[in-house]
């Protein structure tokens, strides 16, 4: 079983932007035992993987890594045990957006400490695992407020700050590339994201069978290129979302293309959809609805898809012994990009779907394919400009690159996958 710390999440003053908040990083906790059990776990850890830990100002080095292993270089180690010792991997995100540690390859530091991720804590200690586990706060339940109030914290940032890094179908999901593609980065160019995201996007269509006459409804609209391209294919398309800022930019897009007659694009929950529908398409979604509602959500798609209708779910998913250590844990995921956010595992779906009628009836993993999509989104962040004051804020965009990586990084380490799960409705 388990261990939850049961202290409530510290509340110390916060930097604003808008809808994002994050905590006052430059207050290093003081919590000297937690700060010494920390140093001690971590030194042992890295003694035992291929990386290395350098120490600025010292000269120390750590890690079982030679010259061309990632390198980790501490410029602050006390503030990184600190933090560390004070919130486990939330404090080790935060120490980064600190400047507590950088790196040259920070995804490839992240992805030797995700292929590790079972083994980091030696057996003898994982009591001491609790000291930095916390339970997610009720008030990030996803619940029809709390799922609104859940995206709109990440999604309605800034539609300029997503299309810096995306490529022009403002697309925020795994790309489909038609060459092979590894666990090693560099497989794919800038100029091949825009036709893989095409191709991602067509292959679900094609799989649901959308065409003339067709009615598909769409849960996640993102930007709107999935509902273009299926009304282009002579569908009648309904695309619910609870951004507003997506919302207002796909009835832009919908609006240029002279599509408005076949596309309807509106702030709606999941749960209140009505009507049938021949197909129904939901993009990296369901990572977005919660545990506690993935049942719901399968028996919401299982309600309004006709008879003999078929769904395709992209979803991110992670093992299934992995995702049952974890799904009540707060990360720093959570606490900064994704709240209330949980990535299923493939036989958690199919035990959601189970109460419903439908079945599963194809699936198809393409994992490395997100890695080499995260790659570029974050190559492109990295020289994007720094959209002014309201984005140019050295925490923020080191916050951001550091979860650009901390993705990437969980696809190379094929810590997570990516699948289209494709169910079909009896007739």
């Amino acid at each position: 079983m388990t261990t939850f710390d049961s202290r409530p999440a510290a509340e110390p003053s916060v930097r604003s932007l808008d809808r994002f908040e994050w905590p006052d990083i430059e207050q290093v906790p003081h919590r000297p035992v937690r700060t010494a059990i920390a140093e001690r776990l971590f030194r042992h850890a890295v003694d035992r993987l291929p990386l290395r830990v350098e120490v600025i100002g010292t000269g120390e080095r750590w890690g079982a890594g030679d010259e061309q292993s990632p390198t980790l270089r501490l410029h602050r180690p006390s503030a990184f045990f600190a933090r560390l010792g004070d919130s486990g991997l939330v404090g080790f995100g935060e120490s980064y957006m600190a400047g507590d540690y950088d790196s040259d390859d920070l995804v490839g530091v992240l992805t030797v400490l995700g292929e590790h991720v079972r083994d980091l804590v030696p057996a003898a200690a994982t009591r001491f695992r609790r000291l930095g586990v916390r339970r997610q706060p009720a008030r990030e339940a996803n619940t029809p407020a709390g799922a609104r109030s859940n995206i709109s914290r990440h999604y309605d940032l800034s539609n300029d700050l997503f299309a810096s890094f995306l490529d022009p179908t403002m697309t925020y999901s795994s790309a489909l590339f038609d060459h092979p593609v590894g666990t090693a980065p560099g497989a794919a160019r800038w100029a091949d994201l825009e036709p893989a995201q095409h191709r991602k996007i067509d292959r679900l269509l094609d799989v649901c069978r959308v065409g003339p006459g067709s009615s598909l409804l769409e849960i996640g609209t993102g930007w709107g290129e999935l509902a273009l391209r299926a009304a282009a294919r002579g569908a009648t398309v309904r695309s619910i979302t609870l951004s507003e800022e997506q919302r207002d930019l796909a009835r832009e897009r919908t609006g240029a293309a002279g599509l408005t007659h076949a596309v309807d694009i509106d702030l709606c929950d999941y749960r209140s959809v009505a009507g049938r529908y021949d197909a129904v398409i939901s993009v990296e979604m369901i990572e977005a609805v919660g545990a506690a509602y993935w049942g719901t959500y399968l028996a919401t798609i299982d309600r309004v898809l006709a008879d003999g209708g078929t769904a395709a779910v992209q979803a991110i998913t992670m093992p299934h012994d992995q995702m049952l250590a974890t799904v009540e844990n707060y990360t720093w995921i959570h606490k900064y990009i994704f709240p209330g956010g949980m990535i299923p595992s493939v036989e958690a779906i199919r035990e959601a779907a189970a109460s419903s009628t439908l079945r599963v009836v194809d699936d198809v993993a393409f994992g490395p394919h997100y890695a080499e999509t995260l790659r570029l989104w974050r190559e492109r962040f990295d020289t994007a400009p720094s959209l002014g004051d309201r984005f140019g804020d050295p925490v923020f965009r080191r916050m951001w690159r550091f979860y650009l990586a901390y993705a990437e990084a969980g696809f190379r380490a094929r810590y997570l996958d990516v699948r289209h799960l494709t169910f079909r409705r009896p007739s």
